[in-house]
């Protein structure tokens, strides 16, 4: 569904390679969805592919159709926090190449930064950062930042899951973060993530992250080898995913995306937040034959329909993600592009 007259968010997107993932990020998928209850070969059918496609781990696999892979488990198998979970039991080893490598490395402080280094040949249209955040505390973030994958609560959670295993790797299996960060909205059993990182959880930021202290970097990793880590980079680097650089315009919709908690942005601070200039995006807009405002109404519309999909998300907080400051400006909002409000527009999804 798109905005009448307009273009749709999947034209958007653009015709381009699609981003990949290798698929040791899902080894040991088949057998989890089993002990959860649910049947993997129709929750694979469903996304298109096969079971034993993710028994190779040098395989790539789709971004989209991989986080589709845990979104529908957690449907199908209905196990909300399945993605938290499947990353809780994860082994630092089962990432593969890329794993690996960051085990090899002699310290905790290079293992991450092996991670970060080598993240763009394990995953495209995706970010991952290791950086201070003062003398004491440092943060890991990992993002996906393709404006075509909303739905993907479930690889961020499982994603977080796996980065902490192997930091556990390092300091012990009842370690814990200083605090945890999440950007989608708080799930309803969000007790649960507390209990599983044994550290506060907090929802709505602007990207999923790890912070812990810094004085741990310079503990030695437990399976430090130098000639396992060279040979691990070299695999990885002729094996590995070089997905497709994004487009300007994809990065236009993903700041517009992370600015709407705040409002619908100016084309100053989208300048600002992507390092270009005005006449840069106003250019790639009108390529598509759009304004801003139509630009941000169809990121708008898009994302609300994601959180209206989400049943336990109540409508005012849904307008406060949009940026609206009242549930009855979103409303009007939303009827005029839909044809049915909100509340209509829910409960005849949940109904397929």
């Amino acid at each position: 569904m798109a905005l009448p007259g307009r273009t749709s968010s999947a034209e958007l997107q653009g015709a381009r390679a699609a981003p990949v993932v290798l698929a040791a990020a899902a080894t040991g998928l088949v057998d989890f969805i089993g002990m959860q209850g649910g049947d993997a070969d129709e929750i694979f059918g469903r996304c298109g592919i096969a079971p034993d496609m993710i028994t190779a781990p040098t395989l790539q696999l789709r971004l989209d159709v991989f986080c589709k892979l845990f979104e529908q488990a957690a449907h199908r198998t209905g196990c909300d926090n399945f993605g938290l979970l499947f990353g809780q039991q994860f082994q630092p080893r089962d990432l593969g190449i890329w794993g690996y490598a960051a085990l090899s490395a002699p310290t905790l402080g290079s293992a991450l930064e092996t991670l970060v280094e080598l993240f763009r040949y394990q995953q495209s249209s995706s970010v991952m950062r290791f950086r201070r955040e003062d003398e004491k505390r440092v943060r890991l973030e990992y993002q996906i930042r393709t404006p075509a994958i909303l739905a993907r609560r479930q690889d961020a959670e499982l994603s977080l899951g796996q980065f902490t295993n192997l930091i556990r790797e390092c300091c012990g299996r009842t370690w814990s973060p200083i605090e945890i960060q999440f950007e989608h909205p708080r799930p309803a059993e969000w007790r649960q993530h507390t209990d599983a990182f044994g550290a506060p959880v907090f929802f709505g930021c602007s990207s999923n992250a790890i912070v812990f202290e810094s004085e741990l970097l310079s503990r030695p990793m437990p399976g430090r080898d130098l000639k396992l880590l060279a040979m691990m980079r070299n695999c990885l680097e002729v094996i590995g995913t070089r997905g497709e650089t994004e487009t300007l315009l994809d990065r236009i919709r993903d700041a517009m995306r992370r600015h709407l908690p705040d409002g619908a942005p100016t084309l100053e601070e989208i300048a600002r937040t992507l390092r270009t200039t005005p006449t840069a995006i106003r250019r790639a807009l009108a390529d598509e034959n759009l304004n801003l405002r139509e630009a941000v109404d169809l990121v708008r519309f898009e994302t609300a329909r994601h959180y209206l999909a989400q049943r336990h998300l109540p409508l005012t907080e849904i307008a406060f993600l949009l940026g609206y400051s009242e549930l009855s400006a979103f409303t009007r909002a939303f009827t005029r592009w839909a044809g049915v409000s909100p509340l209509r527009y829910r409960d005849r999804s949940l109904q397929h």
